[in-house]
């Protein structure tokens, strides 16, 4: 990928489009955990891509670039939540949200969607994107003893929703998400 990123560096259009084809899902899935919104998620996106392109200069380390694609997309799902506070829709009847089937199970989206935003987004970047503590705090811009309390927080309450849908067993975490959390335990 660093080799990707030195060309897409030096302007080469197609060595950025095979980075960002490679980056979709892991973009999707980060957009999707602060966004609700299929549309707003695609708008994210496609501000992260076009940011990208044009300040892909400034990127100071080959081998930061998804740390620093991440951090982007963040600040662009933030600046669509901030739009959407500003906005009031009296006159609109409210969209009734499309269940997503192409990202993770059923159960872990509903224990993923019952968390705080702070919570869900470093589950999400701790155990399906694979980042360390010290990545996120970078990405999140907080400091990584934060990361490490919120991802307790979060698999407390994770845990806590489980065991209130009346399963008295341990969740089956192999099942829930992508890969990257079969590598990792959360309960």
């Amino acid at each position: 990928m660093e080799n990707l990123v030195k060309r897409a560096q030096k302007r080469d259009a197609d060595a950025f489009t095979e980075l960002m084809r490679m980056q979709m899902q892991n973009m999707y899935k980060a957009a999707k955990a602060i966004l609700s919104n299929e549309e707003d998620v695609a708008d994210a996106i496609q501000d992260t891509i076009l940011t990208c392109w044009e300040k892909l200069g400034q990127l100071a380390s080959p081998p930061y670039f998804r740390t620093w694609m991440t951090r982007i997309l963040i600040n662009k799902c933030n600046d669509i939540l901030r739009k959407r506070e500003r906005l009031n829709f009296t006159d609109e009847v409210p969209e009734i949200p499309v269940c997503d089937t192409g990202y993770g199970n059923m159960e872990w989206n509903e224990a993923l969607n019952s968390l705080d935003e702070k919570y869900r987004l470093v589950i999400l970047l701790y155990y399906v994107e694979g980042y360390k503590t010290s990545e996120i705090s970078q990405i999140l811009e907080i400091p990584e003893s934060t990361v490490r309390t919120r991802l307790a927080r979060g698999r407390e309450k994770m845990a806590a929703e489980y065991r209130q849908t009346g399963n008295s067993a341990k969740p089956d975490i192999s099942r829930m998400g992508s890969v990257a959390i079969q590598r990792r335990r959360l309960v």
